[in-house]
């Protein structure tokens, strides 16, 4: 499996402490078959971003944690205007491994309509927006067919695999089981920040897709796509998304 959302590098971000834990963080993921984990410090206003500095940071913990899991640097993108303005100066300084693709987290205070043309402005710049985590977001849980629009615009979608199995609450798994349903997520990853309550694990999610979907779309969902995205290459698995209602799926 590859993991492309990940709190593992020490003291830069709210995820790992310590070098202690970033290196128990890296053991416990390949020990779920994890191979590739993209480190993705937040970039915030709370969070500078030195990509020089992280990838330093990077290639320690690889020196640490010897070949498993392969580790590659990329962000946890917070969609502001500064930020904004910064990636369409400088396309590749926050891409995941330097490929078209970086990882997009939307505030869960306001989600205006122009976020779609922000989309649009990074897909002219060669950049495909992966939106991290819409199921957690409290503006786009209840409002869902959003994030169909987006993934209809080639937006990729990123749920986390612990929204699946209960860990952040009833709402928020059936929202992500909502969008599984209409074929608008194709990434999942772990969004790791710990060892303990945030953990970096894949395979439980992997398992819940299988039941749900299938162990194609399954396996899509933890290899094919992610590895695809390591390598700058279009999805293998890329539905048109099934446009429906929330409210009326749910009842409300």
């Amino acid at each position: 499996m590859v993991d492309i959302h990940s709190h593992i590098l020490p003291e830069v971000d709210d995820g790992s402490k310590s070098w202690e834990t970033s290196v128990a963080m890296c053991r416990m993921a390949a020990a779920d078959g994890i191979t590739h984990q993209v480190a993705t410090p937040h970039a915030n206003d709370r969070y500078h971003y030195d990509r020089n500095y992280l990838q330093g940071l990077v290639a320690h913990l690889q020196g640490l944690v010897g070949n498993a899991p392969i580790l590659s640097l990329g962000c946890d993108f917070h969609l502001s205007y500064d930020n904004l303005q910064d990636v369409l100066a400088n396309p590749a300084r926050y891409t995941i491994a330097g490929t078209r693709y970086m990882l997009v987290e939307l505030s869960n205070y306001s989600v205006p309509q122009q976020t779609t043309d922000c989309f649009m402005q990074l897909g002219d710049r060669g950049i495909t927006a992966v939106i991290t985590h819409p199921e957690r977001n409290p503006i786009l849980r209840e409002s869902p067919q959003r994030v169909v629009e987006w993934a209809e615009q080639g937006c990729v979608i990123q749920v986390t695999g612990s929204a699946l199995t209960g860990f952040w609450g009833e709402r928020t798994r059936r929202a992500a089981h909502w969008l599984l349903e209409h074929d608008a997520v194709h990434v999942l990853a772990t969004d790791a920040h710990d060892t303990e309550k945030r953990i970096p694990v894949l395979s439980t999610a992997r398992d819940a897709v299988a039941e749900l979907c299938s162990n194609d779309v399954a396996e899509a969902l933890v290899e094919g796509n992610p590895r695809a995205i390591l390598n700058s290459q279009p999805l293998p698995y890329f539905p048109r998304p099934v446009v429906g209602s929330y409210r009326k799926t749910h009842g409300g």
